[in-house]
């Protein structure tokens, strides 16, 4: 192995990865871990936060010991967004589980901002409308239910992040305390317009803005590792952090409007990039993509789906199939789904429903249904989903969108991006690599360091619509029927 290559550690919800990835973008080598999620009680999800910073340090080892003549240059990260920790400011230690982007425990306080009449207000600021997705109602309920907590934070004593500030906190020693601008963006606590924390957000979600961690360009260096701490040797850099829907949109090369990705894992995450902010009337966050050095933030609109590969895990289970690759083969056993429709609102529906109440539903089912067509409108519920958002952002952007670019675990599933363009009726373009996010950071912190171009991600397939079009508008008039009527029971008055 000759030359430098950078260490992309990819840190999601139900896998961590860590990729060495040479100057020019091609990937050396890669290992990887599943990660558990709890479920405690209906509508909560947790992980270990200390789970997550274990697995990132031992793929760290497994990569050095793979390949230990590599010339490590940096250290990148891209991670799981809206999930937030709580930790100890002297000891490290985590106070609480992890709070995941899936959990809903949040929906109360919501609920209750919703009905105060300060949506428009924090959508003005923030961009985000009030959905338990987002981390600041869970700060203020960590630090309301956590004992002690509320107080230790005032005082200094506790530190608060979204994974990339718990991961680089681990890495330095505790020495470093900072986020970039695209994971700071997700939190509801960062303003758009200034580029930094918000103190009437922070008031109104009852958060003190000192738990929070400094906001530097997404490429602008974030300290080094610390010595002991990992395989890597002491000083080594850590050039990028970036959220992972940001970072698959860096490596598809979406640098201006016209174009959309979308990253299909645990949920999908639809972006495109835009001119300056973008106020949605149709169900989308405006974000910021990412910043850099010299050149500022790069702003964009997108849509969050809570269930989408997750849909297919779950089916795989219910059905008492061996993986998903089953699901798959018994999806394609038939030529139709024959009107069953699966609304996977497991975990309530996001964009660009936004019902937080909103469960799962099978319906259209008959005498003649058979596992194979409740697996086949598995699929279909997550192009479906995906087409909705899709819609939303042409919508939003007054543009045709002829195209759409797919990335992350599920779109290895060729079934599924025939369905997407069939379903969409837009053509579906899928690049060689599926890990877009680790090479995005990876691509941006070569360039950062002057070590290449950062390129993008050549296509190597290409999905083309082939769906009558009366055949695909009557299975949409079926889907926007069920969600109809998911989005009726969660805004049914409780009885009495």
């Amino acid at each position: 192995m000759s030359g430098p290559v950078i260490l992309a550690i990819d840190q999601g919800t139900t896998n961590t990865k860590a990729l060495l990835v040479a100057a020019d973008g091609s990937v050396v080598i890669s290992r990887s871990r599943s990660m558990q999620v709890t479920y405690p009680q209906p509508g909560w999800a947790e992980q270990s936060a200390s789970d997550i910073w274990e697995a990132v340090a031992a793929l760290i080892a497994e990569l050095v010991v793979a390949a230990p003549d590599a010339q490590i240059a940096a250290l990148a990260i891209s991670n799981q967004r809206e999930t937030v920790v709580l930790w100890e400011a002297d000891t490290g230690r985590p106070v609480a589980p992890a709070v995941i982007w899936q959990c809903a425990r949040s929906a109360e306080r919501c609920a209750d901002l919703r009905a105060a009449g300060l949506e428009d207000a924090i959508i003005a600021r923030s961009g985000l409308g009030i959905d338990p997705l987002f981390p600041a109602a869970k700060i203020g309920w960590l630090l309301d239910t956590i004992p002690g907590a509320r107080d230790r934070a005032n005082a200094g004593e506790i530190k608060c992040g979204t994974i990339d500030s718990w991961l680089l906190w681990n890495l330095t020693g505790g020495k470093v305390h900072a986020t970039d601008h695209s994971n700071a963006s997700r939190t509801q606590l960062f303003n758009l317009h200034t580029l930094d924390w918000d103190a009437e957000l922070a008031r109104i979600f009852d958060v003190p803005l000192a738990i929070l961690p400094r906001i530097a360009p997404s490429d602008g260096g974030f300290g080094t590792v610390a010595p002991g701490l990992t395989a890597l040797p002491a000083g080594t850099p850590v050039q990028v952090l970036l959220g992972d829907s940001h970072a698959a949109l860096f490596a598809h090369g979406i640098h201006a409007p016209g174009r959309v990705k979308a990253t299909i894992g645990t949920g999908s995450s639809l972006m495109a990039a835009t001119a300056g902010r973008v106020r949605s009337s149709h169900g989308l966050s405006s974000t910021i993509a990412w910043s850099r050095t010299g050149t500022g933030a790069q702003h964009a609109i997108e849509g969050n789906i809570s269930v989408s590969g997750h849909a297919a895990a779950f089916a795989t289970a219910l059905l008492g199939l061996a993986d998903e690759q089953a699901l798959t083969d018994l999806a394609a056993s038939v030529e139709s789904s024959e009107d069953v429709v699966f609304v996977p609102a497991l975990a309530g529906l996001g964009a660009p429903h936004w019902q937080t109440g909103a469960r799962g539903t099978i319906s259209g089912m008959t005498l003649a249904t058979r596992p194979a067509h409740v697996a086949r409108a598995t699929l279909e519920a997550i192009a479906l989903q995906i087409g909705d958002v899709l819609d939303a952002i042409a919508a939003d952007l007054g543009i045709d969108l002829p195209e759409l670019s797919i990335d992350g675990g599920a779109a290895r599933n060729a079934l599924l991006a025939q369905l997407l363009a069939d379903l969409t009726g837009r053509t579906i373009v899928r690049p060689e690599i599926a890990e877009a996010s680790a090479l995005g950071v990876a691509r941006m912190a070569a360039d950062a360091l002057g070590l290449a171009d950062s390129g993008t991600m050549a296509a190597a397939d290409r999905f083309e619509p082939k769906l009558a079009e009366d055949a695909r508008e009557a299975i949409r008039g079926n889907w926007r029927e069920s969600i109809a009527d998911a989005v009726m029971r969660a805004n049914r008055a409780p009885p009495g």
